[in-house]
């Protein structure tokens, strides 16, 4: 049966992405304080890390449970059940927001596992952390279950989303994609009393080293195809991981030259929303999912 989840639209399930096609595979329910401070508040969101990856970028900080063959010692919760139940423990000491992690590979079983906290009387706010690479038939039917999409827009050159992320119809799909969530919700980001934010879009861009016109062609996208009055996250995180081969030229961090010129573009074309990282973030982001948060106590 030809997979609904994702755009690669695999004859077969497991496909590209490796997910099991008979339950959900999640590593952990951690909080985690590090996302964008509407988003992380003081207490922190209660993210579901689903395993496995339907992009499979060769650079990504989580590939320890994004791989397509992903160690079971890594994987924690096995059904809806599960993950409800682990959601519902960790509401207790977050904010009342949960994010969802890389579902997309799992995204027809996303209305249960909303529903699912309903029923156990918990109204938390959704979040949908993207890599970007979606169907628009899927955000359609997840629009009633989604707050607020948090989706990545990684590439603007088909030739470097292929070399990195075995996507070379990343940009068009994902400008699909984005126009979808944007249409949805448009560029406003409500906040609570506490500064929660409970509705809306942000975008996040990871500049990587040595791609900076790529980045430009980014913002550029988006401040045609858009609107310059939506959130960015601009992030300057990047990091070598450890433990995985690398193109030659992924194998250093961003340059304060190059990250200037990218944040320049950004003012620039007239974004004024949203957060532009410190370059030396890429000390506080590793993550080890071993641990009882994400991040640890990294700020």
């Amino acid at each position: 049966m030809t997979c609904p989840n994702c755009p690669r639209q695999c004859a077969a399930r497991p496909g590209f992405c490796r997910a099991d096609s008979t339950h959900p595979e999640v590593a952990a329910v951690y909080a985690h304080t590090g996302e964008e401070p509407p988003l992380s508040g003081r207490k922190g969101i209660s993210n579901i890390f689903f395993a496995h990856c339907n992009l499979q970028c060769c650079y990504c900080q989580n590939h320890e449970i994004s791989r397509g063959e992903v160690d079971s010692a890594r994987i924690g919760l096995h059904s809806i059940d599960a993950i409800v139940d682990a959601t519902v423990k960790s509401l207790e000491r977050t904010e009342n927001i949960v994010g969802l992690v890389s579902a997309t590979q799992y995204a027809d079983i996303v209305p249960a596992i909303v529903e699912g906290l309903h029923a156990r009387g918990c109204r938390p706010t959704i979040v949908y952390n993207s890599n970007g690479y979606e169907r628009v038939e899927v955000l359609q039917q997840l629009e009633p279950y989604i707050d607020i999409y948090l989706p990545d827009y990684k590439y603007a050159d088909p030739q470097l989303a292929g070399r990195y992320s075995n996507a070379a119809d990343y940009p068009e799909v994902a400008g699909r994609a984005l126009k979808e969530m944007y249409s949805q919700r448009g560029s406003s980001l409500p906040t609570d009393d506490d500064g929660i934010a409970f509705r809306g879009l942000i975008v996040r861009h990871l500049v990587l080293p040595g791609q900076v016109e790529n980045s430009i062609a980014c913002l550029e996208w988006m401040a045609d195809h858009l609107s310059t009055n939506i959130h960015i996250s601009l992030m300057a995180q990047y990091f070598p991981p450890k433990g995985i081969a690398l193109p030659d030229e992924l194998n250093r961090r961003l340059t304060p030259e190059e990250y200037n010129r990218v944040t320049d573009a950004f003012y620039a074309l007239g974004f004024h929303k949203g957060w532009v990282q410190e370059l030396a973030s890429a000390e506080n982001y590793h993550p080890h999912f071993e641990e009882e948060t994400t991040f640890g106590n990294r700020e």
